[in-house]
């Protein structure tokens, strides 16, 4: 994927800045993409991960953060789109030397970019982070941060899931439907939780045996199948994806026995055309940056002082977002993620036009 955007390349991605960034001693090799400021400050999270390359790592870094620009922008929130990877295995190099060396790439961008958590960065390490930089969010609420953001990542999803179940069968409630969720990490665990008190069947898989563990003392009700795989394939109504990217592609779009797709994951779509194909089969699927985005809510309301009620009730309207983004693409005649993306467009051009308007 290009970074430069073309008129003849429809497969390069048109962002603002993207940043390498490297410091020998501490094995820090990270990417940090910024998409668009046209809303704000970019924000997004930083993703520690062993990447098989360096063009994964870039392949990834600029999905992300195309993808923070959309949900911040249907999020309401006056900021734009940014997203950082880590390359290596956060369980052999991470360190407190190479979190700080981050933490001053990332300060040298002056407020054009603030992180957060993701896959493999938690509280503890933007805690470590926030002694080189003022531009991070997702602290801990010792050093008045928001704490963990999969709190309302995972509220946002059931309330986007609400609404998706209310589109197909007229009701905003998941009681009494089977519900599949993949991945039990940071988002899915919370996740399983809100659909059990809301009465749901639910089925659910994870590739870590200390979260099925997890997931059997916790919830004995909840069925456990083998892999992700298993559970495409599975009867249920809806399908969760909760875990990385891409889960929606040529060859689980055709399994799946789903009515919704609804779930954590960001970048779920494994390429262009998926959204059609699920439409096609007459799967509504809740495009992926709208239902998740209660994290980022959250991390959100950090930067201006943080309250989690004034958050949740933020987060809480990711249902009012989802059903008007199903209805526009009912009007239209497109699949919701179409119809998300216009949307959100329609956002960044409209108030990234008065940034023409000179300020003194």
């Amino acid at each position: 994927m290009g970074v430069f955007a073309t008129t003849d390349d429809p497969g390069s991605s048109g962002h603002e800045q993207v940043v390498f960034c490297q410091d020998k001693q501490t094995g820090l090799k990270a990417i940090i993409g910024i998409y668009s400021t046209a809303l704000g400050p970019a924000l997004g999270g930083t993703r520690f991960y062993p990447y098989a390359s360096e063009a994964d790592a870039l392949a990834d870094v600029l999905d992300l953060s195309r993808g923070m620009a959309y949900k911040n922008a249907l999020a309401g929130l006056d900021l734009g789109g940014g997203k950082a990877v880590i390359w290596g295995d956060p369980e052999r190099i991470k360190s407190e030397a190479l979190l700080r060396a981050y933490g001053r790439f990332v300060e040298s961008l002056a407020g054009r970019y603030y992180t957060a958590c993701d896959v493999g960065t938690y509280v503890a390490d933007m805690d470590v982070i926030a002694r080189e930089t003022s531009y991070v969010t997702g602290r801990s609420v010792e050093h008045g941060g928001a704490g963990d953001s999969s709190i309302l990542t995972a509220w946002g999803v059931f309330q986007g899931m609400r609404a998706a179940a209310e589109h197909v069968w007229g009701a905003p409630t998941l009681a009494g439907r089977r519900v599949g969720v993949a991945g039990l990490g940071k988002v899915g665990k919370y996740l399983l939780g809100h659909l059990v008190d809301d009465g749901a069947e639910v089925v659910a898989t994870d590739v870590n045996p200390k979260a099925l563990e997890w997931a059997r003392a916790t919830h004995p009700q909840v069925a456990l199948v083998d892999d992700a795989a298993a559970l495409v394939a599975a009867d249920i109504d809806v399908y969760a994806p909760c875990a990385l990217g891409g889960a929606l592609n040529d060859d689980t779009v055709p399994a799946l026995r789903a009515r919704v797709v609804a779930g954590a994951a960001n970048n779920q779509l494994a390429h262009p055309g998926i959204e059609k194909l699920l439409a096609d089969r007459g799967i509504l699927y809740a495009p992926d940056y709208v239902v998740n985005a209660g994290g980022v809510i959250q991390v959100a309301d950090e930067i201006e002082g943080f309250n989690f009620e004034r958050a949740k009730l933020r987060a809480t309207r990711i249902y009012d977002t989802t059903r008007e983004i199903l209805r526009l693409a009912d009007a239209e005649g497109v699949p919701p993620a179409v119809a998300a993306d216009r949307l959100a467009e329609r956002r960044m051009a409209d108030v990234g036009r008065l940034r023409t308007i000179h300020l003194r």
